[in-house]
């Protein structure tokens, strides 16, 4: 890859291929049944095929193909394990990496946005990228006040490409929804393209990013780095050392891991509380596992480029229906949730069969603490996900308002990190802290 593919018809022609290889991978696994090979055998060929085209296929595009690829990854918990082993390594490296633009062209990008005379901005400036991302890759520098920073630069074509990427994705939605049994896959694409405008603007980044890290300066338990200077497709922030939470997931001790799923949650949902935004993009590229001088570890958080905007913090009626949902109140969650339009004036449901529904989902917040577990979450999706079970039937019943939608995926989300690390949270102090509407006293 020498350059960030911009033409339609070439990376439409490269998206198109995934549900192609998919069918002719099929093909070629009969002929290998046929000719003797085992089922079993021959199913985990294939899967690893089609893992291995899934992520050269999304990482070279980067754009919107990466950011579909990176949005799935997060959900690679809820797989069977017998799919999930093999999708996991491609989509896990999503969160990290993608092959890198030439340092010509990052160069001249620098040049454009911030002058000819850019060098002179950074007494140091590595070409190779430290890492590449689904809109822009970040290169380490030393600014020229003497400040390590990173310095994030946007594709050439981005926007374009982003745009294109989630349209021609959205043709084929359905192809691709059993890569994630249980998770609707056009709804995921539409937000994403929704998001599209915010994603690219790196000074609403800047602004989200500055708000953050005034609002978590000096916090015992989470870093959030400075913006040092936000130009047009360019953003230099302070760089940040620390374990990235992929290798967390990867191999850290059970110490690390329940420590930074501790502090996620903890991020989650007092973020916005205290800056009246909610940072929507948790996948494990944007986190690290900082240990200080004094031994603390802490929570560094990457990439501000989507956000929520939650100006009174987290919705009450979500911390009122999951209180009322622990109580056991059935005719309390149902005409909560008909008032805040989850259920339509059309449909009427049986608030028990409501109750029953919801109640093995908030499992994590009835204990006081809880360990998430991919076999756990893999048992959630399969519930809802098979349509002979009453869960899948009445999940199709209740609907999502628009102004939920982020909020879901972002909490889905999250989850989804935290069976990754197989952490044991106390998340129910966290809900008590910062959700309005659900301690016990309101």
């Amino acid at each position: 890859m020498s350059d960030l593919p911009r033409k339609a018809v070439t990376r439409t022609a490269k998206l198109a291929a995934l549900p192609l290889g998919i069918a002719g991978r099929a093909t070629w696994g009969l002929t290998k049944r046929i000719g003797g090979k085992s089922a079993e055998i021959v199913a985990r060929e294939l899967q690893q095929r089609t893992a291995e085209q899934l992520f050269r296929t999304l990482g070279e595009l980067k754009g919107g193909a990466m950011k579909f690829g990176q949005a799935l990854s997060v959900f690679e918990s809820a797989l069977p394990e017998e799919v999930a082993g093999p999708y996991r390594a491609a989509l896990t490296k999503l969160q990290e990496a993608a092959p890198p633009l030439p340092s010509a062209t990052v160069h001249q990008v620098l040049a454009d946005r911030l002058g000819a005379d850019w060098r002179d901005l950074f007494e140091e400036f590595e070409d190779k990228p430290a890492a590449a991302a689904s809109i822009g890759q970040v290169h380490r520098a030393v600014w020229h006040d003497g400040r390590a920073v990173a310095v994030k630069v946007q594709y050439p074509g981005a926007g374009e490409a982003l745009l294109a990427d989630l349209k021609q994705l959205g043709r084929f939605a359905g192809l691709l929804g059993p890569l994630i049994p249980g998770m609707e896959i056009k709804p995921l694409i539409k937000e994403l393209r929704d998001r599209v405008s915010e994603e690219l603007d790196y000074e609403l980044e800047a602004e989200a990013q500055r708000t953050h890290a005034d609002a978590f300066a000096d916090d015992p338990d989470v870093v959030v780095p400075d913006v040092v200077h936000q130009g047009d497709q360019v953003l230099v922030t302070e760089w940040m050392e620390g374990t990235p939470l992929s290798e967390v997931i990867a191999d850290g001790t059970d110490e690390e891991r329940d420590r930074a799923g501790q502090l996620l949650a903890r991020f989650l949902f007092s973020g916005p509380a205290r800056t009246g935004l909610l940072h929507a993009d948790p996948h494990p590229g944007n986190f690290r596992l900082i240990s200080g001088a004094d031994g603390r570890v802490r929570l560094g958080v990457l990439d501000f480029g989507t956000v929520d905007r939650l100006p009174g913090g987290w919705p009450e009626p979500i911390g009122r229906s999951l209180r009322m949902t622990l109580d056991g109140d059935a005719e309390g969650v149902y005409g909560h949730l008909c008032a805040e339009g989850f259920v339509k004036e059309s449909i009427e449901l049986d608030p028990d069969a409501v109750l029953d529904y919801l109640k093995p989902i908030i499992e994590p917040a009835e204990a006081e603490e809880f360990t998430f577990t991919r076999p756990w979450l893999r048992g959630q999706a399969a519930r809802i996900a098979d349509p002979r079970s009453p869960a899948h039937q009445l999940g199709r019943q209740i609907n999502l308002p628009p102004s939920y939608l982020l909020i879901h995926r972002v909490t889905l989300s999250t989850i989804g990190v935290l069976c990754q690390l197989g952490a044991t949270v106390r998340l129910r102090e966290e809900l008590d802290t910062w959700l309005p509407g659900f301690a016990d006293d309101e």
